[in-house]
């Protein structure tokens, strides 16, 4: 039984990521037959669809993505060059997100802004650990004290507000912005299932980072309670 639990725990934890890890790399390996272009060629091609020709389409290093602030739809080398169902159907999730942006929907908006603020939560949060036990000293508090929990949700727990807010993002950029266009005649009624499945991982990505961000926060708070 001690054993069971630490397992069930590490597959809640780790299992999505394995599963998201499988399936981008399962439909990322031939190219389809019936695809004209690449990942790179289709992006462009449903941005100015979509009238959004001030939107680039650029290779990154660091994972397939769509940055607001550079307005670019970014995918890596793989997903660029390539005509794999995962090129294509990854291409149309990011493009998603710049039609979230051009329609300024809110949650992709309250999931930017909570985004651009991370990095200050981080130091915020960071200074009010280091403080805080010295205001323990100075106000006997005990250990755990608002400013111990205020500084270690803004480490960790602001983190986990920010995923959450990105999953139904994910989701809508998924479902209701690529598949609609891929079903346009950009796929086979045979790779729509995968493609489904593909989106659905792409949603998902966010999902492993949240959990572990969720464990390490209550880690915290374990350690912070001593």
């Amino acid at each position: 039984m001690l054993l069971i639990l630490p397992l069930i725990g590490a597959c809640i934890v780790f299992g999505p990521g394995l599963w998201v890890s499988y399936v981008l790399k399962k439909y990322n390996r031939q190219p389809e037959s019936n695809f004209p272009g690449t990942g790179g060629e289709l992006a462009r091609h449903l941005l100015d669809r979509c009238n959004l020709q001030d939107v680039k389409v650029v290779v990154t290093e660091i994972g397939d993505h769509y940055s607001p602030d550079d307005r670019s739809v970014a995918l890596t080398k793989d997903k660029f060059d390539g005509k794999t169902l995962a090129s294509i159907v990854i291409a149309a999730h990011e493009c998603g997100h710049a039609i979230q942006h051009a329609n300024r929907e809110p949650l992709f908006l309250l999931r930017h802004r909570l985004a651009q603020s991370a990095r200050s939560a981080q130091v915020i949060g960071s200074a009010l650990l280091a403080a805080s036990p010295f205001v323990g000293a100075l106000t006997m508090l005990p250990h755990l004290s608002f400013v111990s929990f205020s500084g270690a949700f803004l480490v960790l727990g602001y983190g986990v507000v920010v995923q959450l807010v990105t999953l139904p993002v994910e989701l809508d950029a998924s479902f209701k912005k690529a598949l609609p266009l891929l079903s346009a005649g950009y796929i086979s009624n045979a790779q729509l299932g995968p493609s489904k499945i593909i989106l659905r991982a792409a949603a998902l990505t966010y999902v492993a980072g949240t959990l572990m961000q969720l464990l390490n926060f209550w880690r915290w708070i374990a350690v912070l309670r001593r």
